[in-house]
């Protein structure tokens, strides 16, 4: 599990399957850490011919924090993605992306064409602010002040997840751990704001999705509240080619029930790229 040198940031990121293997990579959403990516997920792309890799973003998880540091944007995290590819030896690859991780994913196609293979953005939008505008109920969510203890960070996460989280298809004693595993392995006060600051900062990209000739594939929930599905039907509208997949009654995650269902999208959405 190492730890990728990228223009003075340092990237976490770890590896699953055959190097040899079509790279698919994973990129997370707002303040979320690698690990929501379930390992159970990554193995089922390597089932599927891929060699997965996914990372902490800069400022969460085990990668360097900007408490103390200077303001980024989107591209600045694009690069890091690029940079976690180089590490693996990956020239190019197939791009995942949800949440801010398809914002990110997107911005990726749009600055480093050449490494972008096929991109999958998941439960996004294109940073017009006139689509896929959160629901009040999810906004007050998101904007919850910030936990200070494990406990008020487990009890955040579980009413941001009860609002935005596909319903009857988790439980609260799952995600308990699973929150308060996150908290355990890394906090970095105020990432949540600096990554807001981030997306507001790199401004509407419809205009450069337009121009993209990249193979796209947009996955958006019919009931997603803090992403509301607007913002998937309008990526996918703006890049040219686009195929947008809509899943009934799913939320802003995803769910173990559609894992599979995901899984095969991406996959054959990457075949017919031209890889996996």
């Amino acid at each position: 599990m190492p730890y990728v040198e990228a223009e003075g940031v340092t990237l976490f990121a770890e590896s699953f399957g055959n190097p040899e293997d079509p790279p698919l990579l994973l990129i997370c959403g707002l303040t979320s850490q690698m690990i929501s990516y379930p390992v159970e997920f990554c193995e089922a792309f390597v089932d599927r011919g891929f060699f997965v890799i996914r990372m902490d973003n800069r400022d969460v998880g085990f990668s360097t924090s900007f408490i103390d540091g200077p303001a980024y944007t989107l591209s600045n995290m694009a690069s890091d993605c690029v940079a976690v590819l180089n590490h693996f030896g990956a020239k190019n690859a197939h791009i995942f992306g949800i949440s801010m991780g398809g914002m990110i994913a997107q911005t990726m196609a749009i600055d480093h064409p050449e490494v972008v293979t096929s991109l999958t953005s998941y439960a996004s939008a294109t940073g017009n602010p006139a689509f896929g505008r959160a629901t009040d109920e999810a906004l007050a969510a998101l904007m919850a002040p910030e936990p200070t203890t494990r406990e008020e960070s487990i009890a955040n996460s579980l009413a941001g997840k009860h609002v935005w989280g596909t319903p009857d298809t988790w439980n609260e004693h799952d995600a308990s751990i699973h929150f308060g595993e996150c908290w355990d392995r890394a906090q970095s006060p105020g990432a949540g704001k600096r990554q807001m600051e981030a997306i507001t900062a790199s401004g509407n990209r419809e205009d450069a999705l337009a121009k993209l000739d990249v193979a796209t594939l947009v996955i958006h929930g019919s009931i997603d509240p803090l992403i509301t599905k607007s913002g998937g039907e309008r990526t996918a509208e703006v890049i040219p080619g686009a195929t947008y997949v809509e899943i009934e009654d799913m939320g802003h995650d995803i769910p173990i029930t559609e894992l599979p269902h995901v899984v095969a999208l991406v996959t054959n959405h990457a075949a017919a790229a031209g890889g996996a």
